[in-house]
């Protein structure tokens, strides 16, 4: 079954139908049915995060426990080891402005050998993946 990456916009457009990606997110994974969507736990730190700072705390909590018990997603545990290669890929490219969440889902990509990444995040196209909700 093909792997898609999800990024932090992406699940936050889906989950808050007033985001300005919501259609578009949408859409996009609708399209890509049937597949497996892969994310970590420091993206669904990251979503929870964006979505508190709007009001909205339990949407936030509700969509990470309920991404949490889809079989067809799989989730990253933040280890230590992921923290360590994310620190280490985020100054390896210190001429990029990645952050460390993005760094750490490079590595994950990488050692799974995705390239689709569902995201309007430029950097994701800076790291050699395709980025599903850009047009360009």
């Amino acid at each position: 079954m093909r792997k898609v990456f999800a990024d932090a916009g992406y699940l936050i457009a889906v989950i808050n139908p007033r985001d300005e990606l919501h259609s578009k997110a949408t859409e996009v994974g609708k399209s890509l049915e049937p597949c497996r969507i892969v994310t970590s736990e420091f993206v669904l730190l990251e979503v929870m995060k964006v979505l508190i700072r709007s009001g909205r705390k339990r949407l936030a909590y509700d969509a990470v426990m309920g991404l949490r018990q889809n079989p067809n997603t799989e989730i990253v545990p933040a280890t230590s080891s992921l923290f360590r290669e994310a620190c280490r890929i985020y100054i390896q490219h210190s001429d990029k402005d990645w952050d460390a969440i993005d760094s750490s889902s490079y590595w994950i990509m990488k050692t799974k050998g995705i390239v689709d990444v569902l995201t309007y995040d430029h950097h994701f196209q800076q790291m050699g993946f395709r980025a599903l909700l850009r047009n360009d």
